[in-house]
C-alpha cells in the first residue's frame, strides 16, 4: 500500500497535470483560474466562473419573405396558396393550443373548449382548401 502512495504523480486535491500538447487547449478547464472542471458542473468549484459550455446558444429565427417564397416554390404553391396553407398549420396550432390554455372544470366549459376546438379545425379545412384551389387555379 506505501508504495502505491509513492508512486502517485498528483494528491487527489490538485488538478490533474497538465499534459496536453502543444497548440491543444483544454476545453473542460476554466478560462478565468485553469481548474479543471467537475464532470456535470456548470460553475468552477474554485473560482465560481460559468463554464462557456453551460449557457445556451440556442435562438429561434422567424423565416423571412425569401425563405416562405422558397418553401412555396419548392412545394408547388403559388403565394396566395402558401398564405393560406399557414394559415391553415395556424389555425391547428390554435385547435391544440386551446385544450392547453383553458381547464374544463365542469361539462357546459367542457362542451365550450369543445365547440372552439371544432370552430379552429373547421377554419384549418377552410383554409386548406382554399390553399388547394388557388393552387389548382393557377
Amino acid at each position: 500500500m506505501a508504495g502505491a502512495v509513492q508512486h502517485a504523480r498528483q494528491e487527489f486535491w490538485q488538478p490533474p497535470a497538465s499534459e496536453s500538447v502543444v497548440g491543444q487547449e483544454r476545453s473542460n478547464s476554466c478560462e478565468e483560474c485553469g481548474t479543471e472542471f467537475i464532470v456535470g458542473a456548470r460553475y468552477c468549484h474554485s473560482c465560481g466562473a460559468d463554464r462557456d459550455e453551460a449557457r445556451p446558444t440556442r435562438t429561434v429565427e422567424i423565416p423571412g419573405p425569401m425563405e416562405l417564397a422558397a418553401l412555396g416554390k419548392r412545394h408547388g404553391l403559388t403565394a396566395p396558396a402558401l398564405v393560406a396553407f399557414l394559415f391553415g398549420i395556424a389555425c391547428l396550432l390554435g385547435a391544440l393550443s386551446v385544450g392547453i390554455v383553458f381547464t374544463a372544470r365542469t361539462t357546459l366549459d367542457w362542451q365550450a373548449i369543445q365547440l372552439w376546438r371544432i370552430e379552429w379545425l373547421l377554419a384549418a379545412i377552410a383554409a386548406f382548401a382554399a390553399g388547394l384551389l388557388l393552387k389548382k387555379a393557377s
